[in-house]
C-alpha cells in the first residue's frame, strides 16, 4: 500500500544558448537556445497529453527557468496558474568559471579538478572578482539582498543552504495544502532538492546528471520525502540528454 500524499513535478529548463556552446553559466542570464524552447514546448505537451495539472508553480529569477516554465504552462492551458520566482532557486553560481567554456576549462584545470568544480558537493569554484561582469551585487534583481547573501562562487552544498529554507517555508506550505506543484529550476539548484528528496548521500550526488527539459515526476510521503520518482518521457530521449550532460567536460575524440 503506497503512502504516497503530495505530488511533485520538477524540470530543469530547456537547452539554453550558453548549454549549446558549452560555458560555465550559473547566474549569467541567458535566453533558452531553439532546442530548448522545443524541449520546453515538448514537455508540457507531453504533461498535458498524460493528463497531468499544476494548481501552482515556482521558478528562478533567470529567463531561461522562467521561459521553460511560461512554454510548458502555455502548452498546458495553465498560464493563469500562480507562478513565484525566487533567486533562492537560482543556478549555481560558478564564480570566476563564469563565460568558460567547459572543455578548454579541463585543458587549463585538468579533468580532475573540473568535475570537483562540477559535481563535488563542498567544492567551491575559484570566485569571481568583485569588479567582474559576472559580480551580480549589482544587477538589479538581487538589490534588496544583503552582499552576503549575493554569491560571488558556490559549491552544491552552499545552493542546498538557499534552496532548503525556500523549499520548507515557500513550497512544502503549497503541497500541503493538497496543491500540485510544478517547479522549472536548473541543474544544481534541482540536484540540492533531489539530494534533500531522495536521501543521497555527498557521495551518491556526485553521479546525478538532471536531462534539459524532461520533466522528473516525485509522489511524496506526509514527511515530503520521495516513495518514487521517475523521468517521464521517451526513455532513448532522456539516455541520450543525460549523456550529453555527463559529456560536457569529455574532449571530443579524434
Amino acid at each position: 500500500m503506497s503512502n504516497h500524499k503530495y505530488d511533485l513535478v520538477i524540470i530543469r529548463h530547456g537547452e539554453s544558448e550558453w548549454n549549446k556552446f558549452n560555458l560555465f553559466t550559473g547566474w549569467y542570464d541567458v535566453d533558452l537556445s531553439e532546442r530548448g524552447i522545443r524541449e520546453a514546448r515538448d514537455a508540457g505537451q507531453l504533461l498535458r497529453k498524460d493528463a497531468f495539472t499544476f494548481d501552482v508553480a515556482f521558478t528562478s529569477v533567470l529567463r531561461r527557468g522562467i521561459q521553460t516554465l511560461w512554454l510548458i504552462l502555455e502548452q498546458m492551458d495553465l498560464m493563469w496558474i500562480p507562478d513565484h520566482k525566487s533567486w533562492r532557486l537560482n543556478e549555481r553560481h560558478y564564480g570566476a568559471l563564469t563565460g568558460l567554456d567547459k572543455i578548454k576549462s579541463v585543458e587549463r584545470y585538468g579533468e580532475a579538478q573540473v568535475q570537483r568544480w562540477r559535481r563535488g558537493f563542498d567544492v567551491r569554484p575559484p570566485l569571481v572578482e568583485p569588479d567582474s561582469p559576472y559580480d551580480s551585487r549589482f544587477d538589479q534583481r538581487y538589490r534588496n539582498l544583503s552582499d552576503d547573501e549575493v554569491p560571488r562562487g558556490e559549491s552544491l552544498k552552499d545552493v542546498m543552504d538557499r534552496v532548503l529554507p525556500y523549499w520548507d517555508s515557500a513550497i512544502v506550505p503549497e503541497l500541503k495544502a493538497g496543491k500540485k506543484v510544478i517547479i522549472a529550476a536548473h541543474g544544481n539548484s534541482l540536484r540540492a532538492l533531489v539530494k534533500h528528496l531522495e536521501g543521497l548521500t555527498d557521495e551518491e550526488i556526485v553521479k546525478v546528471n538532471l536531462p534539459t527539459g524532461i520533466p522528473k515526476i516525485y509522489k511524496l510521503d506526509e514527511n515530503f520525502k520521495a516513495t518514487s520518482k521517475h523521468f517521464h518521457g521517451d526513455p532513448d530521449e532522456i539516455e541520450e540528454r543525460i549523456r550529453r550532460v555527463a559529456q560536457q567536460t569529455e574532449r571530443p575524440s579524434r
